[in-house]
């Protein structure tokens, strides 16, 4: 994985800022690599979610966003049931570990112009941190907050 700001022992650290763990979703949506495109935006829909992560044998091998499936896939007339999320994905993707410091999650965000971490534990994924975790966590009064809180259309 590149872009990897991970750790394995959190006892002793201290932080003035929050760890990433403090501003995750521990919920982690994850597919096979052989999993549908078509079975991946339903999982999108179901869970309203714009990104999952595929992993093979709980390690983490790629991550698919909605935009994904929409550019890589859709847009060149692609049949969502015959491509696969280890097709589409990315692999290898921007990882963070969940005793990082939030600001470092936001400055990987802006190095790698992503919207989200997979948070990972030893190369398992254990959640995922989002521009509107940090939001809120940032400044809960913000824009971008209030829009990352707000339910979605459906």
């Amino acid at each position: 994985m590149h872009g990897t700001a991970t750790d394995r022992d959190p006892e002793g650290e201290e932080t003035m800022d929050r760890l990433v763990k403090d501003v995750m979703s521990a919920e982690v949506a994850t597919v096979l690599p052989e999993t549908s495109l078509a079975e991946v935006a339903q999982l999108m829909r179901d869970q309203d979610i714009g990104e999952v992560v595929v992993a093979s044998d709980d390690f983490v091998v790629g991550v698919i966003t909605d935009r994904d499936i929409t550019v890589r896939a859709v847009a060149d007339g692609a049949d969502p049931l015959a491509l696969s999320a280890g097709s589409v994905c990315t692999p290898n993707p921007v990882v963070i570990g969940p005793y990082q410091p939030a600001g470092q999650a936001v400055a990987l965000m802006r190095q790698y112009a992503v919207r989200r971490l997979p948070v990972v534990l030893e190369d398992r994924a254990v959640g995922v941190v989002s521009l509107g975790d940090l939001a809120l966590e940032r400044d809960p009064h913000s824009a971008l907050a209030d829009i990352s809180r707000a339910a979605p259309d459906r």
